[in-house]
């Protein structure tokens, strides 16, 4: 404990790191798009076959919404993590926000000078997110030092405030085209390369077992470790969702067992920790308390929120339910990417809100695969399973201590009366 204490502060410093929280918070600009991509593709692959037979003559319409959206999430990312970034550091965020895409379009030009647009999809994210800060970093440095052009009074604001962004544009920039235009050098091929390893392991049970034990060990001790781990992670997670539904428009194999949605949908069903197992087993408590707790939870528990039970049983700090808490999901993603390699569970092909029920959830992201929806309903139970032993035990000493608890209030009474 002691160990953990000491180490506790650097977590939480670098849970708080601006960088870190930016790219968590510009990758959700991602999802509406993401999902509304969904569901077009949802609408025109729908497995029943009238239904495939009647939409045919306007698949390509629909498809059409599938390549706007999955097709420019680098340059989505680059929008949303060049906004956080400015946000967080106290900068102007529209300005910051044009330099960075710029950056980033440059960046994604091909050794003819020409834009890729395969770069503009997932595969330029890692680019996206290196060109939202360098080009925040450069108008911060710039902005401090006060470097920036100013007009006399009497410009228009808009004129002067365009005027202000022309330096950092400038050194920005020019940076950006030394490196791709002069020097030839293809950061995006060479991210790919550096993050090849880490996209490989994730999509791996080892990968995976590590993620989760360092993802979920963190929320045993108070950090949101998913949220922490979300900046390296959600790219990767989105990029083989991209990869996933590309290959499903084309008919090929689904090469990706995790991709976005893998980890709330087949995971950590009830939020993290998978705790929907134990929400059930709270309403059947013998302790009043947990059966009102439980009660309580179990509507949210359906939507993947689960703060309730990880502070108010509590999870955190709780060496007996950590146990359960990290196996549960880890015991899951195994089962689940062998299930997937056996074929008897579909890969993720679609995207769908991360606050979908079970069944429900796995169903339309597998695009109607009946093996993920009855996967799901057997996760709930292998969850009860899991932790109803540890809970039992809980339970057990909580009921009592409720027992002497009203013994006591009821002996002052009447000692009182």
């Amino acid at each position: 404990m002691e160990a953990i204490n000491k180490f506790l502060p650097y977590l939480v410093k670098l849970g708080d790191n601006k960088i870190l929280k930016s790219i968590r918070d510009g990758l959700s600009f991602t999802i509406p798009f993401t999902i509304l991509g969904s569901v077009f593709l949802i609408i025109g692959n729908f497995p029943v076959e009238a239904w495939l037979k009647f939409i045919a003559p306007y698949s390509s319409q629909l498809n059409s919404m599938v390549t706007v959206t999955f097709g420019v999430l680098g340059l989505i990312s680059a929008f949303g993590v060049s906004y956080s970034l400015a946000i967080n550091y106290g900068l102007e965020p529209l300005t910051n926000t044009v330099i960075a895409v710029l950056a980033f379009l440059l960046f994604s030009m091909n050794e003819e000078l020409a834009i890729v647009p395969g770069n503009l999809g997932a595969s330029g994210m890692f680019t996206a997110i290196l060109a939202g800060i360098l080009t925040t970093m450069v108008t911060r440095f710039v902005t401090k030092r006060n470097w920036t052009i100013k007009m006399p009074e009497g410009v228009p604001p808009a004129v002067a405030k365009s005027f202000s962004s022309l330096t950092p544009a400038a050194i920005t920039l020019t940076i950006v085209w030394i490196i791709r235009v002069m020097l030839s050098i293809d950061i995006t091929q060479i991210l790919q390369s550096i993050f090849k390893p880490i996209v490989f392991s994730l999509n791996t049970i080892p990968g995976l077992i590590v993620y989760t034990l360092v993802a979920l060990g963190l929320w045993t001790i108070g950090i949101h470790g998913p949220n922490l781990l979300s900046g390296i992670a959600t790219p990767i997670f989105l990029t083989n969702i991209a990869v996933n539904m590309e290959a499903f428009q084309a008919g090929k194999p689904i090469p990706n067992e995790v991709a976005e949605g893998f980890w709330t949908l087949f995971m950590n069903i009830g939020g993290s920790g998978a705790t929907i197992g134990l929400v059930i087993a709270m309403i059947f408590a013998k302790s009043k308390s947990y059966r009102e707790l439980g009660k309580l939870s179990l509507p949210s528990a359906v939507f993947c929120i689960n703060e309730p039970i990880i502070f108010g049983f509590p999870i955190v700090m709780n060496p007996i339910m950590a146990i359960p808490f990290v196996a549960t999901p880890t015991i899951l993603g195994v089962a689940t990417i062998i299930l997937m390699r056996l074929g008897l569970v579909g890969h993720i092909v679609l995207q769908v809100p991360w606050t979908m029920p079970p069944i429900i959830g796995p169903y339309l992201a597998t695009n109607g695969d009946i093996g993920a929806a009855i996967w799901s309903v057997c996760t709930i139970v292998i969850s009860y399973a899991i932790y109803f032993p540890f809970f039992k035990a809980s339970d057990g000493k909580q009921a009592a201590l409720e027992v002497d608890t009203e013994k006591h209030i009821n002996v002052n009474m009447e000692a009182e009366a």
